[in-house]
């Protein structure tokens, strides 16, 4: 095998970790001795040894002299874990490769300065934009203090999420709402508004077996959730935040007895202040976001600049209808200048449907 090719396997088993590891990032690791994989490994879970030390621990023999390629640079300082760092200089490791750079301030150009002061060579930005793509997550939180968020929404070919009587379900195929179901778990909650809530009485879990259910945000400025609702009767079992304005003891004590958490944020234009709720979701540890809230928080969310990602799934229908909703709402722009741009990064096929996927530029 040549280089490359250790690399992108260290990048394949860093994607095993999607969903399990948030707020930390994907990582993979492999150990190579006189042209051989001797060791390899990955991040599996938050709390859980790092991807260096899972690959060190499935070592087939000594590692002494061998070469490690790692999809981000090893970690420095005590955490959860011992720092990666020790474990490389432990086992006598002759050579690093990295592919990312770590913008985390206890890491960044920390670690590998460690390990060339143990003599040992370190090789950077292998395969960087490979390995970057592993985490726009980790990289945007990490640098921002601010959670990454991803707007999705079902449409039909004219742009619509309903017909004008409020129907959707279900405007896109069994295929796509599968891939929906991905998203629900890599991302590390789900939010929406309270129209939403109150029209549909969803569940916003992850419906699939081993995969993880989100962290639910509820964007509800008048604390109008109704109490009976799956939301709430589930808020033990699936964790609930309700961001809300007003003050309401007896609701929010029969809320919390419940299990909800219960944020009280200021207003912006009559509606939760974006910016406030991200930044407190952000000091609460998480650090992304998947919108599912319909038109009116998706407007809020590009107004404000705060949409990184989108994530639109069209169906070959057609509702029409001027009174139909769409994605996003509001007031629009009165010019084509002041659009809020995107890249398109993917185009991926689910039975009939397609999912277009963009990046904020």
């Amino acid at each position: 095998m040549i280089e490359a090719e250790y690399m992108r396997r260290a990048i394949e088993l860093a994607r095993r970790g999607e969903g399990f590891v948030n707020p930390n990032p994907m990582v993979g690791a492999v150990i190579v001795k006189d042209g051989r994989i001797i060791g390899e490994g990955y991040h599996e879970r938050y709390g859980e040894l790092h991807a260096e030390r899972n690959a060190f621990a499935s070592l087939t023999e000594s590692a002494e002299g061998a070469t490690v390629y790692v999809t981000l640079e090893p970690c420095c300082h005590y955490g959860k874990t011992p720092p990666c760092t020790e474990a490389i200089i432990e086992n006598k490791i002759s050579r690093v490769v990295i592919g990312s750079r770590d913008p985390n301030p206890l890491v960044a150009g920390k670690g590998l300065k460690n390990l060339r002061e143990a003599g040992i060579e370190v090789t950077e930005d292998f395969l960087k934009d490979e390995c970057d793509e592993l985490n726009p997550v980790f990289f945007h939180y990490i640098t921002t203090g601010l959670p990454y968020i991803v707007l999705k929404y079902a449409m039909t070919m004219d742009g619509k999420i309903a017909t004008k009587t409020g129907a959707s379900k279900w405007i896109t195929g069994e295929e796509s709402r599968w891939e929906i179901q991905r998203l629900r778990h890599k991302y590390m909650a789900i939010m929406a508004g309270i129209g939403t809530v109150l029209e549909d009485d969803p569940m916003l879990n992850t419906r699939a077996d081993g995969l993880n259910s989100p962290v639910r945000i509820i964007c509800d400025t008048g604390l109008n959730i109704h109490i009976d609702s799956n939301i709430v009767k589930t808020a033990r079992e699936y964790k609930t935040i309700i961001a809300c304005n007003v003050s309401d003891e007896a609701k929010e004590k029969i809320l919390t007895d419940k299990g909800v958490c219960i944020e009280k944020l200021p207003l912006k234009d009559g509606h939760i202040d974006m910016p406030a709720l991200l930044r407190r979701l952000g000091e609460l540890n998480i650090d992304s976001v998947l919108v599912e809230g319909g038109g009116t928080l998706n407007d809020s969310l590009i107004r404000e600049g705060l949409a990184d990602r989108v994530e639109a799934f069209i169906a070959p229908k057609v509702f029409g209808g001027s009174d139909a909703k769409t994605p996003v709402e509001g007031i629009g722009i009165d010019s084509i200048d002041e659009a809020l741009r995107f890249k398109l990064t993917e185009v991926s096929y689910h039975g009939e449907d397609v999912q277009l996927s963009y990046i904020r530029v």
